[in-house]
């Protein structure tokens, strides 16, 4: 029996192309949702709440060098008074940022250094109650020292962070970039004075030393997007795995 190889691969060809268009349609969708929120966040929405595209992110305040990380709501601290056990204690820091301490009341927490919130703590105990407090203050537990990485890399989740982590070390815990990543496209968002700030970084140009690797913190939300191109192209060659599996199938006796 004689079969014509055209009359099985033209429809599936057809088929293949219609899906090229179809992803780059719909990968077109990832890529227009960040042009919609890059014109959406120019500022026309307003409010303090509203997603504002910046070119860099700053650092969160906190340290003066912009490198300690600084104390986040939901961190849980122990405090130690130098001979003064009966102030010793562990606190964490509520939703509002504040800790509440014996003779002093409610203290300012989240945003600051752990250095800075020492001071402060020193401070106002020495104001009216010790003489020349030495408080010493350890992060037992941070919640703010997490970021959430998403998107097309190989392992997301949410990977702790330290006082160096850079975006780099980020891209490498998370196991990397899938094969439709777009190295372009990686988007980090960070609250700062309770606006969240959005930045592209390319990470290309990164790790081709043309751009700096800048710093994560914790609580920074790290989504790396797709390539249209890529995803058209990955869609394309399983259609065409298709169309070859249609081939074999066709030229079975």
């Amino acid at each position: 029996m004689k079969f014509s190889l055209a009359r099985y691969r033209l429809p599936v060809l057809a088929a293949a192309a219609l899906a090229l268009s179809a992803c780059s349609s719909t990968s077109g969708s990832s890529g227009s949702a960040v042009d919609a929120l890059q014109l959406s966040s120019t500022g026309a929405s307003g409010g303090d709440s509203s997603l504002k595209v910046v070119p860099v992110l700053p650092a969160p305040r906190g340290g003066s060098d912009g490198n300690e990380q600084p104390l986040s709501a939901g961190d849980i601290l122990e405090l130690d008074f130098f001979q003064v056990d009966n102030l010793d204690r562990t606190v964490q820091i509520d939703a509002n940022g504040r800790v509440s301490l014996a003779l002093i009341g409610t203290v300012q927490a989240a945003g600051k250094s752990v250095r800075q919130f020492e001071q402060e703590i020193e401070s106002a105990y020495g104001a009216k109650y010790l003489q020349n407090p030495d408080v010493t203050v350890f992060i037992k537990e941070s919640a703010g020292q997490r970021v959430t990485v998403d998107g097309e890399v190989n392992k997301a989740g949410i990977i702790p962070v330290s006082s160096t982590t850079t975006l780099l070390d980020i891209v490498a815990q998370a196991g990397g970039f899938r094969p439709v990543a777009d190295e372009s496209k990686v988007y980090v968002y960070r609250d700062i004075d309770r606006q969240k700030l959005v930045a592209n970084y390319d990470v290309k140009a990164i790790r081709q030393g043309k751009k700096p690797n800048p710093r994560i913190y914790g609580g920074d939300v790290v989504v790396v997007f797709p390539s249209s191109s890529k995803v058209a192209f990955q869609n394309l060659k399983e259609a065409l795995g298709v169309a070859n599996t249609a081939t074999r199938i066709a030229i079975i006796p």
